[in-house]
């Protein structure tokens, strides 16, 4: 199930960021995180994940870059 925290292993053969964008991608394909709901902060994000910030901030990049999320400055940034 999308909701399960996946297993972080930096490690790993997967960047822990791309990890992390893939978790948030599977939660808002099964709708999880519906359209225009907005999505946790990189520090919420960071904490519920157990990285640094800058690691939080670059998945949630990766999720713009996928065309899954937009941000709108001093809103926060929402499902696409």
């Amino acid at each position: 199930m999308s909701t399960e925290m996946p297993h972080i292993d930096p490690r790993g053969p997967k960047l822990v960021y791309v990890v992390i964008a893939d978790h948030l991608a599977a939660r808002i394909e099964a709708g999880e995180l519906k359209a225009d709901e907005r999505i946790p902060g990189e520090i919420d994000i960071a904490a519920n994940y157990g990285v640094a910030r800058m690691t939080a901030g670059r998945a949630v990049k990766e999720l713009r870059e996928r065309g899954l999320v937009y941000t709108v400055r001093g809103k926060g940034t929402f499902v696409a």
